[in-house]
């Protein structure tokens, strides 16, 4: 929420930030799904079976480190925005890391 490449950097009203950062999460995971599906669709099957595996866990660290954060607001407004705003940051980042590892598969 407080990044500078936030999508959602200018919203105040939090059920608008809300609604903004479920939009942005959903577009960082279409994002994240499209370049996963790329990259399986180019690896053989002990790389693909890698990266299936190195997924799994990273969703799971993301999962828990973002309800972690949520938590942190419990009971207050932030929570949801808070936990949002965490899953697109995440689901970021990876995206642009699948791209930087697997250039030579994008090819």
């Amino acid at each position: 929420m407080n990044e500078k490449d936030s999508p959602c950097a200018n919203v105040v009203v939090t059920v608008d930030l809300a609604n903004c950062l479920a939009k942005a999460r959903d577009a960082a995971d279409s994002q994240l799904n499209a370049v996963y599906k790329q990259l399986r669709g180019r690896l053989d099957a002990a790389d693909g079976q890698r990266l299936v595996a190195a997924q799994r866990l990273w969703i799971q660290y993301r999962d828990s480190n973002c309800s972690a954060e949520r938590d942190l607001y419990e009971g207050g407004t932030a929570a949801s925005p808070v936990h949002l705003a965490c899953l697109d940051a995440m689901t970021r980042a990876p995206t642009k890391e699948l791209v930087v590892t697997y250039a030579v598969k994008l090819k």
